[in-house]
């Protein structure tokens, strides 16, 4: 049975400062890159091995990535689908926001020009599938975002929209994934 792992990537100002970051590409704070120092270092000191690391384009992912992959020596490269979801209008509001609480619970809604949760879940179940399909071979550490933690875990576990709605990672987290668990 395969198994993927899936980090969070490091703080951003946004992050401190509470704002959706979404598509909008936010750098890490100097404690973000330490965070994926530390991550590394983690990485190697638990034993977890992997072949490969995929990142989001955005740069807080990559910048993430790049450290891990420094520390550990896995090889890294940029994969498109891992890219945040874009919350439209939404996106430097706060996370904590009324309205954007209630647009979430819409899994139809674009949110004014950005992108729907149906449309995210889409393409990372799309990736998710191909990865499963490569696990008996391969190993992966995705490396993204927030938002794309919830479609990673609804793939594996099944949840209320309630409980898809609150769940998320702390910056910097890695959490293990195994293909056995999935409910597809």
């Amino acid at each position: 049975m395969g198994h993927v792992y899936f980090v969070r990537h490091g703080q951003t100002v946004w992050n401190v400062e509470n704002k959706i970051c979404g598509a909008t590409d936010i750098e890490l704070t100097e404690l973000g890159h330490q965070q994926a120092v530390d991550t590394g270092k983690r990485i190697l000191e638990e034993g977890i091995r992997a072949d490969e690391i995929l990142y989001s384009p955005l740069v807080r992912a990559a910048e993430t990535a790049r450290h891990i992959s420094e520390m550990t020596g896995i090889p890294a490269r940029m994969e498109p689908r891992l890219k945040e979801q874009n919350f439209g209008k939404w996106e430097s509001t706060p996370r904590d926001g009324r309205e954007f609480q209630k647009a979430k619970a819409d899994f139809c809604c674009r949110y004014g020009g950005g992108e729907s949760m149906l449309q995210l879940a889409q393409r990372i179940y799309n990736l998710l599938d191909e990865l499963r399909e490569e696990s008996e071979e391969k190993t992966y550490i995705l490396v993204a975002h927030n938002g794309i933690s919830r479609v990673v875990h609804s793939y594996f576990y099944e949840m209320t929209n309630e409980e898809y709605a609150a769940f998320g990672v702390e910056n910097c987290a890695v959490l293990r994934y195994d293909f056995g668990d999935t409910h597809v």
